[in-house]
């Protein structure tokens, strides 16, 4: 299940990464999560890739929802093109689009059952 990437094409506020650059880093204060409109971005637990996010699918979420910092670093694996959703977004995209915060929780829902799955792998 990915985000409807429809509700971004319109965005103003896009940001572009080159391959190889750095997103944002384990630790840094967590004040938007982001959608990936273009490309793909690799999710860096401790030098080991953990998720590698495409097109449709959001990075960064715990952060904002929890109001922590980030828990992994996010390097952009090709070029790519990201929308960022701050804390403010994130509750009107909640509000006006309710299938949009569906979308998140079944990403969240997805990745925790895979980390599950791969630890389970592992026992």
């Amino acid at each position: 299940m990915a985000i409807s990437i429809n509700l971004f094409r319109n965005a103003k506020d896009v940001r572009s990464f080159a391959a190889g650059e750095k997103i944002f880093s384990k630790g840094d204060h967590a004040d938007a999560m982001f959608v990936v409109i273009e490309g793909a971005v690799d999710i860096v637990y401790n030098g080991h890739l953990i998720d590698t996010i495409e097109s449709g699918d959001v990075l960064g979420e715990m952060g904002l929802i929890e109001k922590s910092d980030r828990s992994a670093d996010a390097l952009a694996r090709s070029d790519c093109k990201l929308v960022p959703i701050n804390e403010q977004y994130f509750t009107y995209l909640v509000q006006q689009t309710p299938y949009f915060a569906l979308q998140v929780m079944q990403i969240l829902s997805r990745r925790l059952r895979g980390m599950m799955e791969d630890h389970h792998q592992e026992l």
